[in-house]
């Protein structure tokens, strides 16, 4: 069963010098129980995408097009305090930088009660307290800690103390931006291995957001690849990583080193993005793909199924 649905969803920002088309029509779907990955270099959109799922779309942002359906209703269409009644307690977010995310002159456990007190009106003090230890077992925290401030903490406890936070409503799905940002390989690694049983545990739905394909590849069941505001390719993980179809995809897999098989030399992909006040009229990649042909700087490319769940955005479709 689907828990989330984005259907050509289309973002722009009004700036001062012109639009940016930050987000052109992207289509994916979330199960219950699923992980599902995005990754792409920063500026692509990614954040942008959650933020829409979020309803926290800053002011000069603009939904042009598309529906962002949660169990078959459109957020998109909810005022204010809808979306409020909706964030954390059916979707939450774990925000990029948890020292940011931490209110640095209040304590940690109060920061977490306040956020269930919040959206939760039924909830006694004494159930919301006999909740926040249960928040603290699973997350690995000891909860004589949450009497301290955020400074007290090291990097991966924030990280932890912001998932609990995000946990606190148990919402039906999780949006991770960049969890892992900051954090040494090890924390890293823990966290991340935090977020999986969870997720395996509660029957969580989550969506990581990351620029590391390697946090993609260790997290999710299914992966996205966003460039230039465009979702380029989309389908199963190991799929994806074993045979990759996107030329942008195949750059970003040599541009990253291994852990197993003989020493390779990096290629980093040449060239930059496009600007996104006047991106291309045919492929974004194609000023920086090996393999373009002639119809790739002035024709859109075609939203393609290669193999069975596993969807490119390509004119040579299974290049």
């Amino acid at each position: 069963m689907n828990v989330l649905e984005v259907k050509d969803l289309t973002v722009q920002y009004l700036t001062s010098r012109g639009r940016v088309h930050a987000v052109e029509g992207i289509s994916w779907e979330l199960r219950q129980a699923e992980a599902l990955g995005i990754v792409g270099e920063s500026g692509c959109g990614k954040t942008t995408v959650a933020m829409a799922i979020m309803g926290l779309l800053p002011s000069n942002a603009q939904v042009v097009e598309g529906k962002i359906l949660l169990e078959g209703r459109d957020l998109l269409l909810l005022d204010a305090e809808e979306m409020r009644t909706i964030r954390w307690k059916r979707i939450a977010m774990v925000f990029q930088a948890a020292m940011n995310a931490l209110n640095p002159v209040h304590r940690v456990g109060d920061q977490i009660l306040e956020a269930m007190m919040a959206h939760d009106g039924e909830l006694s003090e004494k159930e919301a307290q006999r909740r926040l230890e249960e928040l603290c077992a699973m997350v690995g925290l000891d909860p004589r800690r949450m009497k301290d401030y955020p400074h007290q903490f090291s990097g991966g406890m924030r990280q932890r103390a912001v998932i609990a936070m995000a946990l606190a409503c148990n919402p039906t799905m999780l949006i991770a931006d960049e969890p892992t940002t900051a954090l040494d390989v090890m924390v890293a690694d823990q966290i991340l291995g935090q977020l999986r049983r969870l997720q395996l545990e509660m029957g969580l739905a989550i969506l990581y957001i990351s620029h590391d394909i390697s946090v993609i590849a260790r997290s999710c069941d299914r992966m996205g690849v966003m460039y230039a505001g465009q979702m380029v390719e989309l389908g199963d993980t190991d799929e994806i990583l074993d045979r990759p179809l996107h030329p942008y995809t195949r750059g970003l897999m040599r541009s990253y080193p291994k852990l197993r098989g003989p020493k390779t030399k990096l290629e980093p992909i040449p060239g930059e993005p496009p600007n996104l006040m006047d991106p291309p009229p045919g492929c974004r990649f194609c000023p920086r793909c090996p393999d373009k042909g002639a119809s790739c700087p002035t024709e859109r490319p075609p939203w393609i199924q290669a193999k069975e769940g596993h969807w490119v955005l390509c004119h040579k479709g299974e290049v």
